[in-house]
């Protein structure tokens, strides 16, 4: 009986034994689910994809009619989540490292007004702000006849925003700023505290050298503080992605959106959640498998 002393055989025996019970656990959630639709006189099945979805879409990226079924419906869904979540994390981003080298800036008052932003934006829940950004901005601006100029590249009405041509409505640009903002405060302390986690000797290394403090973050300090931003960046990355699901409050049609009203009249309330996990579920999968190939690559080496 040696091979039970043998650390090799628990470690594999521990995981057969996990999968086994979550094999189990599934199936009893399965049979449990299809036990109370039968008693409900609910058929389980997607076949509702191909009916007629019979609504209309306030904002697609592709064709879509009313007469088309809900597997398009749910489509123009997904597209217009993915929309929100590529250009929430590129902004975001561009946010979080601006704010979290402010907070370190010798400036008093950029360190300062960065620390206002962070507090402030990280302590009021992101519902709050959504729905200041929709009611008490956008719809307070005038209309397109009137609309406001910046620099004639930005244009501000109650139609949305228009930037060099390209206009976003006032649900998509509210849902974006307001997802941007939030989570841009949060990555701000991510970076600060990346920054701050490399020794103070490659600072002083840097300056004796004779390179300036812009070049000397750039090329020396903060290619060092990703081995620490990255995994953390990663997380506010999924919460950006899940937190989109928050455009039903502002009418913005995402994924959840379709599949809210796809609930309503079908009465498919199994199938709509499992298609709504799978997506999000996908999402995150997707973003975690980038983010770690990207955490490898900047990770030291040792030889």
């Amino acid at each position: 009986m040696s091979f039970l002393r043998d650390t090799r055989f628990w470690k594999i025996a521990t995981q057969v034994i996990a999968v086994i019970l979550a094999i189990i656990i599934v199936s009893i959630l399965f049979v449990n689910v299809s036990r109370n639709l039968q008693r409900l006189g609910i058929q389980f099945g997607f076949d509702f994809l191909q009916q007629g979805a019979s609504f209309d879409i306030g904002e697609t990226s592709i064709d879509y009619q009313p007469t088309d079924d809900y597997s398009r419906a749910l489509w123009v869904g997904l597209i217009n989540t993915l929309r929100i979540a590529i250009a929430g994390i590129i902004l975001t981003t561009i946010v979080g490292i601006t704010a979290g080298i402010a907070r370190l800036s010798d400036n008093w008052l950029v360190r300062n007004i960065a620390l206002v932003y962070v507090e402030i934006i990280r302590n009021t829940p992101l519902l709050l702000q959504l729905l200041f950004w929709y009611s008490a901005v956008f719809l307070s601006f005038p209309n397109v006849s009137n609309r406001i100029s910046i620099a004639g590249l930005i244009y501000l009405s109650q139609d949305g925003l228009e930037i060099i041509g390209f206009k976003f409505s006032p649900e998509f640009a509210a849902l974006l700023i307001g997802l941007v903002i939030y989570t841009g405060s949060f990555i701000a302390e991510i970076v600060r505290a990346g920054i701050q986690s490399v020794s103070k000797g490659q600072w002083e290394a840097a300056r004796s050298l004779g390179l300036k403090p812009g070049l000397t973050m750039r090329l020396i300090i903060f290619p060092q503080a990703l081995r620490v931003i990255i995994p953390p960046l990663t997380s506010q990355y999924l919460n950006l992605t899940k937190n989109s699901s928050l455009a039903i409050a502002i009418g913005y049609p995402d994924i959840y959106f379709v599949a809210s009203t796809t609930f309503n009249q079908t009465g498919k309330a199994v199938e709509v959640m499992l298609l709504i996990m799978l997506t999000y579920l996908t999402f995150s999968l997707t973003i975690s498998l980038f983010m770690n190939l990207l955490n490898r690559t900047v990770q030291i080496k040792e030889r």
